[in-house]
This record gives structure tokens, C-alpha cells and sequence, in this order.
């Protein structure tokens, strides 16, 4: 008796894995959780084919590098600026910037090809191996996305919102990302820096940059007036709590607010302005 009833369970539940149907996302999500519990799948498949229907769902918001932490080619820089830029960040692909308008995308396979065979002297040399933008709207789903990705060889698009004014940019890396994981390089340590390098003479600063670290990047000497990141120092000297376009000279540089709210900043622009500290700075990473 007891082995026909085993039997009856055991028959009962293959009947109710084959006949069943998810109900809804969570329901399969659910289902495909205890597929792996069972043995049935492994874990890293399970974590793919959950990333897969969140490609499905998330939009290019959701995992877009924000246009202040672009690393962006201002084509107005010498052509040396330029390729010292390109040569320091080590990205793959560079938006082109020309009086706040993109004009193209420099990859970095076109330019050492180009450098390779002696045909990058000028500018005009390096405006012609300028790829094409593509643009895309902030709203669009990922897995369409990928599926442009794909048809259309690029692996970087331009996202604008809707008032078409640039947001930022998307990687086929950033769409890949989202199903396997984060795929970590040698650069990505770098997006947690104080201080990052956008243009030959611009960085990024994050307010809470202690003095100290900000005076070791520039070979500096910033007086501290007792504060201890230049977040601090530049709102004593502001008088208040500055808000985002708001920006002041000092030693040199000049500091834009990007990024910040009524109580605290969150994002400095960082200009030079010193032919000195200019020189100084160009030095510093031609040796590097």
C-alpha cells in the first residue's frame, strides 16, 4: 500500500511539472527557483535567465553612465591633448564634443590604426575616422536595444531625453552586464576615484575629495582654512551651500557645481585655468 501510494505522489507530481503553466513573471521566476534547487539547472544559469527577463522589462535609464561621468574628446583641444586624454583613460570608444554638441564617436581601434600607419598628424586627420552617433531615447527597452546592438554592429549609443538634450550613454557591455553580471576590468576601480580625468584641461571632483588627496592629484598646495574636503573649503568660500551651474575661481582652477542639491554638493567640474598649473598638469601625465 505504501509503495502504490509513493508511486501515486511520485506520478502526481511529474503530472504537475509538465502540466503546470506560470501564472505571472514572479510565478516562473519562482518555478525556475526550485528547477534549481532540485538540481535541474545551476545556479549561474538561473541568475542568466532571470537577467534575461529583466532585459526584457528595465529600460535605458535604469543603466545608463549619466552624462557627468562621461569620458568625453573635446575636439577644440590640440591633437596631443587628445590623444593624451585617450591614451590616460584607456576606454575602447570616446563621444566627440564641439561646443556642447556631439559630432562623433572615436574609437580607439581607429586611431592607433591610423597612428599605426602615419595617417593622424592634424585634426582634419582625426575628424575623418570620426564613427557616426547613434542616439537613443532614454525610454527605450533594453532588449530592444541589444537587438540594434546586434544588427547594427555599434556597441555605444547616445542617450537624450525627452527634450532630446544629451543624458548619457549606454555600452552593449552595460546591456551584456544586466543578464551575466558585472564584468569588471581594469578601469572600473577608476569610477570610484575623487578625481577623474574628462578633457585635456577638465576633471570631475567629488565634494567630499579630502584636501589632501586633491593637492597630491595637482601637485597643489590648497590652503585647508580648516575644512577637510574640498567640498567644504569651496562652500566657506562660496558663503553658502552653491547650487548646481554656480562656480568659482580659485588658484587656478575654476569649480562649477554639476551636480548637488539645497542642503549639500554632490559633483565639482574642474577647469584649470593657470598656464602653469596647466603645464604642471600636462607634465605630470606625460609621464605617466
Amino acid at each position: 500500500m505504501g509503495d502504490s501510494s509513493s508511486g501515486a505522489s511520485w506520478v502526481e507530481r511529474m503530472v504537475k511539472m509538465f502540466s503546470d503553466e506560470p501564472e505571472s513573471r514572479e510565478n516562473l521566476v519562482s518555478m525556475l527557483a526550485d528547477a534549481q534547487s532540485q538540481g535541474l539547472i545551476d545556479a549561474d544559469a538561473l541568475v542568466m535567465i532571470k537577467g534575461v527577463l529583466e532585459v526584457s522589462e528595465s529600460r535605458v535609464r535604469d543603466i545608463m553612465i549619466p552624462r557627468l561621468q562621461m569620458a568625453l574628446i573635446d575636439a577644440s583641444e590640440p591633437l596631443d591633448s587628445i590623444l593624451e586624454t585617450m591614451l590616460e583613460s584607456s576606454h575602447s570608444r570616446y563621444p566627440v564634443i564641439c561646443d556642447k554638441e556631439i559630432i562623433g564617436v572615436l574609437l580607439a581601434k581607429d586611431v592607433f590604426r591610423a597612428v599605426v600607419k602615419g595617417e593622424l598628424k592634424t585634426k582634419e586627420d582625426l575628424a575623418k575616422i570620426y564613427r557616426k552617433p547613434i542616439f537613443v531615447p532614454e525610454s527605450k527597452r533594453l532588449n530592444m536595444l541589444l537587438r540594434d546592438f546586434k544588427a547594427s554592429r555599434n556597441h555605444l549609443a547616445l542617450v537624450v531625453d525627452e527634450y532630446a538634450e544629451l543624458a548619457g550613454l549606454v555600452t552593449i557591455e552595460d546591456v551584456l552586464e544586466q543578464i551575466v553580471g558585472n564584468i569588471e576590468d581594469e578601469h572600473d576601480a577608476e569610477e570610484q576615484a575623487f578625481i577623474q580625468k574628462r578633457t585635456a584641461h577638465t576633471f570631475s571632483m567629488q565634494a567630499l575629495t579630502p584636501i589632501e588627496a586633491f593637492n597630491d592629484f595637482f601637485k597643489v598646495n590648497i590652503e585647508t582654512n580648516g575644512c577637510e574636503t574640498m567640498g567644504g573649503c569651496l562652500a566657506s568660500l562660496f558663503g553658502h551651500v552653491p547650487q548646481q551651474g554656480e562656480s568659482i575661481e580659485l588658484q587656478g582652477f575654476r569649480f562649477k557645481v554639476l551636480k548637488g542639491n539645497e542642503r549639500r554638493v554632490e559633483l565639482f567640474e574642474v577647469k584649470l585655468l593657470d598656464k602653469a598649473v596647466k603645464a604642471q598638469v600636462d607634465e605630470q601625465y606625460s609621464e605617466h
